[in-house]
């Protein structure tokens, strides 16, 4: 690694509030001990990917039975529902087994984050969809697993359903039986073994990968950070008011969430400082540009601009630099428009202050910000025009041509 790109690393680091960013070149050093399962054998995750469910779906595709196992489970939406009685009887006893969670699940916990969740959806809405969607544009293997598979077709279905897996958690019912999340995460770990299989298979996406298979623990373990160790970094930088006892309910339900997704228990970090280490050392280090993600970052946020946010695409592409940095809008070849700008380092702390009661004067922007987030949220939920659930289907194949 050059001194440059060792500068360009940290620098970024800084602009996403990480600290401690880890040099890529050195081996994998997280400390197991500070995991949820306090020790490991402390073997590289890159190259763990899923035993259990990647051989049973390499076998389902194989043999030509996903299109009914498709069927069969459309209606097996809520964690409470019982299994769909036409299942292959080997999918259905891999299911038994994992569909439940983990011995070390803290329900009252989940229960705070659901409210926590709920207290605190604006923030959530606009980091998970302006900041965490817009950041898998410029995570290497995500931006080019997402677009040569099969859902990278229409990336309006796909985002719908990335955005539904972080819906479904932030529910007040997430983990309960009327609620849908342990569902996702088993459909959706069905899913990643499915696109195991195939994705080695595509020709566009071997040229590209410096893998011979895709989505490994590591890159799983990359999702989270991108996701729940960003979104609360950014909670804390925006001085959001969040108890000791709201923090560490919102870290316990994104280790359920990672646990459901086949993540062994001793790479899942047990503080929010262990996974920011963890987080410096497989998150930061990788971020670049990529034909790939230069498009679906063009996709996403032209999606976006689709429905009436009462905002401009200068303002959607400037809120992405205020969230990510200027670096990554550079990578992604995002046009300045500095009025916006101004707008949004001005306006969205006041909004915040506002909002929060930290400030009795209401900006004049507040309803502009209001109904955006309404509308960037409803966006993703099934292509806007659900608000209850978004299928999750397994792919029988890769990106069409």
């Amino acid at each position: 690694m050059t001194n440059l790109n060792r500068r360009s690393v940290l620098s970024l680091g800084v602009a996403l509030g990480l600290v401690g960013v880890a040099d890529p070149a050195k081996a994998w050093a997280w400390a197991s001990a500070d995991s949820v399962a306090g020790a490991g054998a402390g073997l590289d995750p890159e190259y763990i990917w899923d035993s259990a469910t990647d051989p049973l779906m390499a076998s389902l595709l194989k043999n030509g039975q996903v299109p009914a196992v498709n069927t069969e489970m459309a209606s097996w939406v809520n964690n409470g529902d019982a299994l769909p009685s036409g299942l292959p009887a080997e999918l259905a006893a891999h299911l038994r087994t994992v569909n439940k969670l983990p011995s070390w699940a803290d329900q009252t916990k989940l229960t705070r984050a659901a409210d926590f969740n709920r207290r605190k959806d604006t923030y959530l809405f606009m980091l998970y969809g302006l900041g965490s969607g817009i950041m898998s544009t410029v995570i290497p293997r995500e931006a080019r697993s997402v677009y040569w598979s099969f859902g990278g077709a229409d990336m309006k279905d796909r985002a719908a359903k990335t955005f539904t897996f972080g819906y479904d958690l932030s529910q007040l019912d997430a983990f309960k039986p009327s609620g849908q999340f342990i569902v996702t995460a088993n459909k959706t770990r069905l899913v990643h073994g499915a696109v195991r299989t195939l994705l080695p298979q595509s020709p566009h996406w071997k040229s590209g990968a410096d893998q011979t298979i895709p989505i490994s623990v590591a890159d799983i373990l990359v999702t989270f950070h991108s996701l729940g160790t960003f979104v609360h970094k950014k909670l804390v930088d925006w001085r959001i008011p969040m108890s000791a006892a709201d923090e560490e309910a919102f870290l316990h339900s994104w280790q359920v969430a990672i646990y459901l997704l086949g993540v062994p228990e001793e790479y899942i970090p047990k503080t929010w400082a262990a996974a920011e280490a963890q987080s410096a050392q497989v998150l930061t280090p990788i971020l670049a540009p990529t034909p790939e993600g230069l498009d679906l970052a063009e996709v996403l946020l032209g999606l976006t601009a689709e429905i009436d946010l009462g905002v401009t695409r200068g303002f959607l592409n400037e809120f992405v630099r205020y969230v990510l940095s200027n670096e990554v809008g550079d990578w992604l070849k995002l046009p300045r428009d500095y009025a916006a700008a101004a707008l949004v380092r001005t306006a969205w702390p006041a909004f915040i202050l506002f909002r929060e009661g930290l400030s009795p004067v209401m900006p004049g922007t507040f309803y502009m910000f209001d109904q955006f987030v309404r509308a960037l949220a409803m966006l993703f939920l099934n292509k806007g025009s659900s608000s209850t659930t978004t299928p999750i289907t397994i792919p029988t194949g890769n990106r069409p041509g």
